[in-house]
């Protein structure tokens, strides 16, 4: 498959085992994603959405099938070689926020870009001022509401100038004007660094908002 794409996925499959014997979650997902595209996953609970998310990040392995990132087969590494690859290459916005609650809003911001070894404070700077933490850096996850810890969120999953950015319903604990204005800031932080965007959503309007969608039915695309 091409290396022009950023993101790659070929015939994906997932299962795992139920009470009464597999539960075929994804049955042969194929899309591509280019630099700059940002792409909306939508589908029913269950249609396989956030376990795409996963395999893509490299979070867990397929059963068959292939992700490819900037040309890097991902079943062709090690689980070393996939957590490097994510440390260098993705951001991943979770739904449930997953600050670390022992470090300062500054040091959340930060932390996987000096584990990717690219810290730059002036970018940093530029993201808290932009996503309105500013006031707020030496402050902790818990001294902030849910809408400004899914911003640390977002700006720790982009203090690395990631090249693709998935996000699994970034705004799905947030009320519908605040998850408005946090999804408006990531795709303009996203445009401002040329990512590549995949974000689950439910959301038939949020999905609008992007520049292509995809809808998963039962474990395929429909």
């Amino acid at each position: 498959m091409s290396k022009s794409h950023l993101l790659s996925v070929e015939n994906l499959c997932k299962s795992y085992q139920g009470e009464e014997g597999p539960v075929h979650v994804l049955r042969g997902a194929s899309f591509r994603l280019d630099a700059g595209e940002t792409v909306a996953l939508t589908g029913d609970s269950g249609s396989g959405k956030s376990t795409a998310l996963h395999l893509i990040g490299g979070l867990d392995v397929p059963d068959s099938g292939k992700v490819l990132i900037d040309g890097v087969d991902l079943a062709n590494l090690a689980d070393a070689g996939r957590a490097h690859l994510r440390r260098e290459r993705i951001g991943i916005v979770f739904q449930q926020f997953n600050l670390i609650p022992s470090l300062s809003v500054g040091d959340n911001i930060a932390f996987q870009s000096r584990l990717a070894g690219v810290h730059d404070p002036k970018w940093c700077a530029a993201l808290a001022s932009r996503l309105g933490l500013t006031a707020h850096l030496r402050k902790f996850p818990e001294q902030l509401s849910g809408g400004q810890q899914q911003r640390v969120a977002i700006g720790r999953a982009l203090a690395h100038r990631p090249a693709l950015l998935l996000a699994d319903e970034p705004t799905g604990n947030l009320d519908q004007a605040t998850g408005d204005g946090v999804l408006a800031l990531m795709l303009e932080l996203v445009a401002q660094t040329g990512s590549g965007l995949l974000m689950v959503t439910h959301s038939d309007r949020l999905a609008a908002q992007m520049s292509r969608r995809l809808h998963l039915s039962a474990g395929a695309l429909a």
